[in-house]
């Protein structure tokens, strides 16, 4: 079982950044990651995910904006977030597609003013 602990998150003016980390117990090597959020009152939705072998995929929402990224020697992932908006308010959640489970950080939240 890989624990996710993510970091990185809170407030920001719209049109500022911030980076997203997250670090895994165990080794995350040939596991697709990604990050999910989920706004209030809204389900949890695919911000962008990578696979082992770096091939990244992203919401239309964030492309351009985001990036995500990985170094497995550290067993950690990144999400990069320029030209934050305001509906991208939400809990920021790392996930792992394990083997046999699935693996999810408890979340950070970020929140953008306008």
């Amino acid at each position: 079982q890989v624990q996710l602990v993510e970091s990185g998150g809170g407030l920001v003016q719209a049109g500022g950044s911030l980076r997203l980390s997250c670090a895994a117990s165990g080794s995350i090597f040939n596991i697709k990651m990604g990050w999910y959020r989920q706004a209030p009152g809204k389900q949890r939705e695919r911000v962008a995910t990578i696979t082992g072998r770096g091939s990244t995929d992203y919401a239309d929402s964030v492309k351009s904006r985001f990036t995500i990224s990985r170094d497995n020697a550290r067993n950690a992932v990144y999400m990069q977030m320029n030209s934050l908006k305001p509906e991208d308010t939400a809990v920021y959640f790392c996930y792992g597609q394990g083997t046999l489970n699935d693996y999810w950080g408890q979340g950070t939240q970020v929140t953008v003013s306008s």
